[in-house]
């Protein structure tokens, strides 16, 4: 059995740390494809837009009716802790403005108000991207449940009286594209 002197055995383990580093020529030519698309995908997230007050990204969403298609700026709720949060302690919420809660499962879903000072129409929409059912008007602060009357792939919430003010009732189709 060989072994290495001091000398050799501080540059062998330099060398192997080189090459694990990420900035390690070979994790540089073998990564350079994955490495590209990594940072064009953190670069996507960076440049993401936020809303101010929930830090959530805000993605686009259009409700088409039998007479025209609504867009809107709706802040993503996809994770379990931001779905559960949803709008509560906020204020208010512009004409253009709502919260989409994706379903990773289509499945019943049930809402309450609890801690939300504001009125809300919870929109449900079904795994066919159509409006289901509408809880308008909601009651602030409630512990009423409001559910789903099948299942769904998503909740839309805008402020109340806003699906009356456009026309959007169930059967209208709800697009959108999740990052």
């Amino acid at each position: 059995m060989q072994f290495l002197k001091p000398s050799s055995l501080a540059i062998f383990f330099a060398a192997a740390l080189l090459a694990c580093s990420p900035n390690g020529e070979a994790s540089a030519v073998s990564g350079q494809a994955s490495g590209d698309q990594g940072a064009a995908a953190q670069s996507d997230e960076a440049q993401a837009e936020r809303h101010p007050l929930s830090g959530l990204q805000v993605i686009d969403l259009s409700v088409s009716t039998d007479a025209s298609s609504h867009a809107f700026r709706v802040e993503l709720a996809d994770t379990s802790e931001a779905q559960a949060r949803g709008l509560m302690f906020r204020t208010e919420l512009g004409d253009d403005e709502g919260m989409l809660f994706p379903s990773q499962v289509p499945q019943v879903r049930s809402f309450w108000m609890r801690n939300t000072p504001i009125s809300l129409d919870i929109i449900f929409i079904g795994v066919d991207s159509r409006i289901m059912n509408i809880a308008a008007n909601t009651e602030p602060y409630s512990l009423e449940s409001v559910r789903s009357s099948g299942l769904a792939s998503a909740v839309l919430e805008l402020r109340a009286g806003r699906s009356a003010e456009l026309g959007i009732e169930p059967g209208d189709l709800v697009e959108y594209r999740l990052p």
